[in-house]
């Protein structure tokens, strides 16, 4: 008999729900996904690991073995990689568990993932259904798929486990975690972007999170297909990025902002000379003529800072057509302003906030923490002329991702920025039984103050695109 059928498994199994109201159809409405339970929170069958205990000894025993030749830089991967095959060999000779030769073969992967890659999470990332990849120390390991979180059974072994899984990947990228320094951002070498964060700050252990990001870049034909907006929407954006306007994306967490500027960026004009600054890189521009800066957090000495701030300065001396901003989160928002109104246009950024509005709003106050006393007109003046058009992107309850409004920045009334609202996204539309959203963003018919400019560039926008032959004009 083999082992994994004397040691006893526990499958987990999740719980379904019901869905809500069905209501008439939109004028265009997004491809219709597949049924998915309405759970925010379900899990994923997946036998418990009956090799547990033998794991446990054999790692204590490898990590004894190796020390401090783990992170040697002077070794390759294929001489690490060998060595603790060879390392790995012996100690599971040295084991009495008897082991068939197709659950050795196992155990040595499984191992070898432990030790060289990720452990439990590496076939997760090698899933191209999941987005994310959440681990809370040994308690539970958290997977996202179609925007929706699923609970499975894989675990670390324990907290030194997913400890050495932590500074294995840091010290890959030259950075640092310990009781001193113990929260860490960086990315993998497929460009999938961690957090990490240890005691003593996370209470009950340490807490890995990745963000996997797609091999191929997302088009707008991609989001098209996937629903986040519709082909007359591609239209318009095609049209702005195209005509030079500035655009700001709006959105909250995970709801998609990267990959909607990514699709944007696809826009820009391959003759051009494109800036990007990004806190960890995630753009992937396919343009030719790409400079691509990132921001570098202090050293142990707490020196050697580059915020994105200082990137945003060197930037404007570097002769950009476009200066694209992965994320404005502090006092760079100032500069980037003052380099939309100095005569780079069209250039595209994002930021986190709840509606286009909040939006705004968070602009004043990111201003405000370049450590200037300007006027809070004044700022308004500079969001007002340096910012043309909002797209706000929300994540949805079936957990898809949709363009919920555009925006037009008009001007400055008073103290009061004004917007107009080009499309909305049909908040009435229909739901599926089983949770699935399927409304869509509509025109307005309000025609954008935007559209002379873009026509004396050559660039003309059909009235049909905004609600009709007949334009409301808001003027």
């Amino acid at each position: 008999m083999k082992l994994s059928e004397r040691l006893r498994t526990t499958p987990t199994t999740g719980t379904p729900n019901a869905g809500g109201p069905v209501a008439g159809p939109p004028p265009w409405s997004p491809p219709v996904p597949a049924p998915v339970a309405t759970e925010t929170t379900t899990v994923v069958m997946q036998p418990t690991d009956p090799f547990v205990k033998l794991k446990e000894r054999a790692q204590e025993a490898l990590f004894a073995r190796l020390g401090a030749r783990l992170f040697d830089a002077s070794m390759s991967e294929q001489q690490l990689h060998a060595f603790v095959m060879q390392e790995l060999s012996e100690i599971l000779e040295s084991e009495r568990t008897p082991l068939t030769a197709d659950e050795r073969q196992q155990l040595v992967a499984d191992m070898s993932d432990d030790v060289l890659g990720l452990g439990p999470v590496e076939a997760f990332l090698a899933d191209d259904s999941v987005t994310e990849v959440m681990a809370n120390s040994t308690t539970s390991i958290y997977v996202e798929r179609n925007g929706r979180l699923e609970l499975t059974s894989s675990r670390f072994l324990s907290d030194t486990h997913l400890r050495r899984v932590i500074e294995r990947i840091v010290t890959k990228v030259g950075r640092r975690i310990d009781e001193s320094s113990p929260m860490v951002d960086a990315r993998l070498p497929d460009g999938s972007r961690i957090n990490a964060i240890i005691p003593p700050l996370a209470v009950d252990g340490p807490v890995l999170t990745v963000r996997k990001f797609r091999r191929e870049a997302y088009t707008g034909a991609d989001l098209v297909e996937n629903g986040t907006f519709s082909p007359l929407i591609a239209d318009v954006l095609d049209a702005c990025v195209r005509g030079r306007l500035n655009i700001l994306v709006t959105g909250g967490t995970g709801t998609g902002k990267t990959t909607l500027l990514n699709v944007l960026s696809t826009y820009l004009p391959s003759d051009q000379r494109i800036v990007t600054i990004e806190d960890a890189v995630e753009l992937r521009l396919q343009q030719p003529h790409v400079i691509r800066l990132e921001s570098r957090p202090p050293n142990i000495e707490g020196k050697g800072e580059v915020a994105i701030r200082d990137l945003v300065r060197n930037a404007l001396r570097m002769r950009p057509d476009r200066i694209v901003v992965g994320e404005v989160r502090g006092g760079e928002a100032l500069d980037m302003l003052q380099a939309m109104n100095t005569g780079h246009e069209g250039s595209l950024c994002s930021l986190h906030a709840n509606s286009p509005r909040d939006g705004l709003n968070r602009l004043e106050t990111m201003v405000l923490m370049a450590g200037l006393d300007l006027p809070l007109r004044a700022i308004r003046e500079q969001v007002a002329s340096a910012i043309d058009v909002i797209v706000h992107i929300s994540r949805l309850r079936d957990g898809c991702r949709r363009v919920t409004r555009i925006c037009e920045v008009n001007g400055l009334e008073g103290d009061v920025v004004t917007m107009t609202d080009l499309f909305t996204y049909n908040w009435h539309a229909v739901q599926l039984d089983d949770g699935t959203e399927l409304g869509a963003i509509e025109p307005t018919g309000i025609r954008p103050q935007f559209a002379d400019k873009l026509h004396d560039l050559g660039i003309v926008l059909a009235p049909e695109l905004f609600g009709g032959h007949e334009w409301a004009s808001i003027r």
